[in-house]
């Protein structure tokens, strides 16, 4: 996923890391790459999990894509804050 998507990634990470510095300054752009991030998550997720939750292994199925978004988060610590408003 970072490698097919390397220049995404990267200046998401670098107006990330700015936002987490300076939410009032950086929210505007970080919103604007950040909804440009989310469908790449969510696909990348859907095809690690999309298979398993119809199957045997639903229950692992909903473990497993928490533990990819955790694992973003570890990366990303504001990844849940793509399109709130901070007022």
């Amino acid at each position: 996923m970072l490698e097919q998507n390397k220049e995404l990634f990267a200046s998401f990470k670098v107006i990330h890391d700015n936002f987490v510095k300076n939410p009032d300054a950086y929210s505007y752009r970080f919103n604007k790459v950040g909804k440009r991030v989310l469908p790449v998550l969510r696909e990348h997720e859907a095809r690690l999990c999309g298979k398993t939750e119809r199957g045997v292994y639903s229950n692992f199925s909903g473990n497993l894509a928490d533990k990819f978004r955790s694992e973003v988060r570890t990366h990303f610590s504001k990844i849940d804050f793509i399109g709130v408003r901070i007022s």
